[in-house]
């Protein structure tokens, strides 16, 4: 069987390293990735996943895997920052709190679709002025849910964790190693 990655995301490639893997073929689906009026967070999540992988045309000797991220404050959803201002409002509203990251993950074959979603908390630390503005400088925000990376710099506003590291990255390992497996792709772990 044949993975195909249905993302163009370089860390969800790199944590399939993790697990000895390598995709044969990247695919990103285009799709629309609005939310829906009054979609909660874990419903938008997985649609996001489940539409990215029904996006695509999936041969009888392949796996697709297509996954999303998000990040919710209370019930509003963090996205991808369009600029640095919405950047900044983002890591204002999370400093001090605890926040949920989301990250469903979709595997399709020629026979049918397994879900899964993670839920993740997340805490940052109260963050000061030099905080933001720092990290704001370092552009390490762009194309990130929520206008933070937790595995680089970011990382240093998170004293704690409940869930998956691996999904506040935007692949959780455990759970993609378990679809993929039931779906004939096993890594090198």
């Amino acid at each position: 069987m044949k993975l195909i990655l249905g993302s163009a995301s370089p860390r969800r490639r790199e944590l399939l390293a993790q697990l000895g893997l390598e995709p044969f073929d990247v695919r990103p689906a285009d799709i629309d990735e609005t939310p829906l009026k009054g979609e909660a967070a874990r419903d938008y999540v997985a649609r996001m996943a489940r539409e990215k992988a029904m996006a695509l045309d999936v041969a009888e000797d392949e796996v697709l895997l297509s996954a999303d991220t998000t990040v919710t404050c209370g019930r509003r959803i963090l996205g991808k920052p369009e600029d640095e201002k919405e950047a900044a409002e983002f890591l204002w509203l999370l400093s001090g709190r605890r926040h949920h990251v989301f990250t469903a993950v979709a595997v399709r074959t020629a026979q049918g679709l397994r879900e899964r979603l993670v839920d993740t908390v997340v805490k940052f630390k109260p963050l000061s002025d030099e905080d933001v503005n720092g990290y704001l400088a370092s552009g390490e925000w762009h194309g990130k849910a929520g206008g933070y990376a937790i595995q680089g710099r970011g990382g240093a506003f998170v004293p704690w964790i409940q869930g998956s590291f691996t999904a506040v990255v935007g692949l959780p390992l455990a759970e993609t190693a378990n679809l993929l497996a039931s779906a004939g792709i096993r890594g090198d772990v």
